[in-house]
């Protein structure tokens, strides 16, 4: 019987540091931090104050804050923000190995997806996405979770699943690697609309509706970058849109939930350590729609509303005045 994969998790934040501890109970794990305090705090306490309060986690892991520690790993679990992905893998020390991504979102500039971005700087490295509704404290405590893993290799995608699957934390594959990204990256953006109007007290339907409304952008945009209908359709799709549009424990949710009770984007963003992933994305998005040719409503309302650029009463005015149109 062969070894376990060794599994190098690239970002110590919520996300990486829950994904380590499912990751640990089949096998060896290094934790790569890119603040050494919390690679300390993780060695000395086996718990990860900073992002992961009051979780203890599985003494295997390895935490550390050099990148060249990640040498020794056989694959790699690419957890940091999207924004700042491309950075940190011109870091990383240079193999073939495969590489499984985590984060969501689109790369400002490029309107790349970060798989786009991955296989850009690692061409000979195979390439995963793991995407799908999940809460980090609620996976990292071991309650039940299922998400995708996306590979267009089947053979890579059996290894990582099997590697990494719980009873309680199961990937269902999938060889549709764009699909299960704009999926995560869109319903961050959708979850801040919904946010929004939590916090305006626009009421329940109002909502539903824009779920709806929001998941029909998502599927747009999706095919118009290539990915299937059934994909956007599940757990990385439309699993995770309804899962961070309907509680506060999504950062997204929660920075919606200021804007829509009239605090400014500047102010709340100021305020958190952690990254809400949609706030990036949405202008990200609405650039990438607008040269996709698709028509993105709600993402391009958010991305105004994120940079300043509009009032929510505004923005509710604006969506409510649009022509009736067939739905679709």
């Amino acid at each position: 019987m062969s070894a376990p994969l060794h599994l190098g998790v690239v970002g110590a934040g919520a996300w990486g540091t829950a994904l380590a501890q499912v990751a640990a109970a089949n096998g060896p794990v290094t934790l790569w931090a890119h603040e050494p305090a919390v690679a300390d705090a993780i060695r000395a306490s086996h718990e990860n104050p900073l992002f992961l309060p009051g979780v203890p986690l599985d003494p295997a892991i390895r935490a550390t804050a050099d990148l060249a520690a990640l040498d020794a790993c056989d694959a790699l679990l690419l957890v940091t923000p999207a924004q700042h992905l491309r950075a940190v893998m011109d870091r990383m020390p240079p193999s073939a190995r495969p590489l499984l991504l985590c984060s969501k979102g689109i790369e400002a500039g490029s309107t790349a997806l970060m798989s786009e971005v991955a296989a850009g700087l690692r061409p000979e490295a195979p390439i995963a996405v793991l995407s799908g509704p999940t809460f980090a404290a609620e996976v990292a405590r071991g309650l039940p979770t299922a998400l995708t893993l996306a590979c267009a290799d089947a053979a890579v995608a059996d290894a990582l699943a099997a590697r990494i699957a719980r009873p309680g934390f199961r990937p269902y594959r999938s060889d549709d690697v764009v699909g299960a990204e704009i999926g995560g990256a869109v319903k961050n953006v959708l979850a801040i609309a919904c946010g929004v109007v939590e916090g305006a007290g626009l009421g329940r339907n109002a909502r539903a509706a824009l779920i709806a409304r929001g998941f029909a952008e998502m599927t747009r945009f999706g095919l118009a970058r290539g990915a299937r209908a059934d994909t956007l359709a599940g757990l990385s799709g439309l699993g995770d849109l309804v899962l961070t549009c309907s509680s506060e424990q999504s950062r997204n949710f929660s920075l919606g939930l200021g804007l829509g009770r009239g605090e400014p984007a500047a102010a709340l963003l100021a305020l958190r350590r952690t990254v809400a992933e949609g706030a990036h994305t949405a202008p990200v998005l609405a650039e990438a729609a607008i040269r996709a040719g698709v028509d993105m409503p709600i993402s391009a309302a958010v991305a105004r509303l994120v940079a300043g650029y509009a009032t929510v009463d505004g923005i509710v005015d604006e969506l409510l005045a649009r022509p009736l149109r067939p739905e679709g």
